[in-house]
């Protein structure tokens, strides 16, 4: 006989619900694509070239979870808080070491994601050589719609876009990832053991910027779905 015999109780599990299905996805862990689009790394000031470059990751706490829809208070020590809106894969089968070729073995489906993210500290972080944490492990700030399956299925295009408040922010396709949905499935499981319940944030493209409380944000990535948001007062 098991007895959980903990001092307190332990975090819930993280989940997401998911189109068509009475079941819920659990989280197993969240990795995001740093620099993912051209034209964001350009207005970042780092542009990628990919014939001498790979694709680099970081992570964020479960914890940090939010369904899209949700009302997050603006996050404290931080006066640029950002958007970055993005397609998220979900990881549906384990993986390790995994060719380009079956990286659509491990394809579960597909939401759409805002990594939230307080620029301010980021930036300090990264000019001093430092990890980006504070910046973007932020509480409430990783923001997922329900999960679309499509098992076995790899996305090389569809429009991505954003809106703050009706205005447009964020425009792209997928087609414009520089590493592409198979490049980084192949690339990431060369470091990790890749599980169900793993989701990859892709990366966000150009029109990133700062938020204020009451402000709406509402995304979609074609063939996918639709996120939204809204920004709450500072606590």
């Amino acid at each position: 006989m098991t007895t959980n015999n903990y001092l307190w109780a332990p975090p819930a599990v993280q989940s997401l619900p998911v189109r068509g299905k009475s079941e819920r996805l659990p989280i197993h862990r969240l990795f995001f694509v740093g620099r993912n689009y051209h034209a964001h790394a350009v207005e970042m000031g780092k542009p990628v070239d990919k014939s001498v470059e790979r694709p680099f990751y970081f992570t964020k706490a479960p914890q940090t979870l939010v369904q899209s829809g949700a009302t997050v208070a603006y996050p404290p020590e931080t006066k640029n808080y950002h958007h970055e809106m993005e397609l998220v894969l979900v990881i549906g089968a384990p993986g390790f070491r995994v060719s380009q070729e079956d990286a659509h073995k491990l394809v579960y489906g597909y939401a759409c994601g805002l990594d939230m993210t307080r620029r301010d500290l980021q930036l300090v972080a990264r000019d001093k050589g430092r990890p980006w944490d504070l910046g973007k492990d932020v509480e409430e700030s990783s923001v997922v719609s329900e999960v679309v399956p499509m098992e076995g299925t790899v996305l090389e295009k569809g429009d991505l876009v954003m809106t703050v408040n009706g205005q447009p922010r964020q425009k792209s396709d997928l087609d414009k990832l520089i590493w592409n949905v198979r490049e980084i499935i192949a690339d990431l499981s060369l470091f990790y053991h890749l599980q169900p319940g793993d989701l990859i944030f892709t990366g966000t493209p150009e029109g990133v910027g700062p938020l204020q409380p009451g402000d709406r944000i509402e995304g979609r990535v074609a063939g996918v779905g639709e996120i939204a948001l809204t920004i709450g007062p500072a606590e």
